[in-house]
């Protein structure tokens, strides 16, 4: 492209953005996006401004560089959508905890948690038999960070130790 006085360098375009109203800034996005500004701040308004004059002098993004992006993101959701948190827990993984001076394991099996022998079908199943109060498994045993609460808890044992630890064990122990 060729610059004339007419045609200000992208730089001092870019530069002039930030000296602009927020009215300045909505109708400078009329004029380069061909349709009527969001109602947002300007620091938004200011970035996108900044890439489209880019974009129109640079060029965009290629077409095969859009449907790659478009494919990512397609992969990232189907991801998202068959990872759970059952699936991140793998069978085997031993899970250790102190309460009240007694050292507890159980044990991830492929259809539940293992603990005392006996099958539970969660973590929050296995904390609740060993605490005889409601728990979150995950929480009982230190893989989550508990809530915060509002108003603060007094329990009768000074508080929830931390776990002493969550292993995957693959040697049988």
């Amino acid at each position: 492209m060729s610059e004339n006085m007419n045609n200000p360098t992208v730089l001092s375009q870019l530069a002039a953005l930030h000296r602009m109203s927020i009215d300045e800034l909505k109708e400078r996005w009329s004029e380069l996006y061909d349709e009527a500004p969001p109602d947002i701040g300007a620091k938004f308004l200011i970035k996108r401004l900044a890439y489209r004059i880019q974009e129109i002098y640079y060029g965009g993004l290629t077409k095969t560089d859009t449907d790659k992006i478009t494919k990512i993101n397609k992969d990232m959701e189907s991801e998202d959508k068959r990872s759970g948190k059952d699936d991140q827990i793998l069978p085997g993984t031993r899970f250790v905890r102190e309460w009240n001076g007694n050292e507890y394991v159980a044990v991830a099996r492929e259809d539940g948690f293992e603990y005392n022998g006996r099958l539970f079908s969660s973590l929050s199943a296995v904390a609740n038999e060993i605490t005889g109060t409601r728990w979150n498994g995950l929480v009982f045993f230190g893989l989550k960070k508990r809530a915060a609460r509002r108003t603060p808890v007094r329990t009768m044992n000074g508080g929830m130790p931390p776990a002493v630890a969550a292993s995957p064990c693959g040697s049988g122990e």
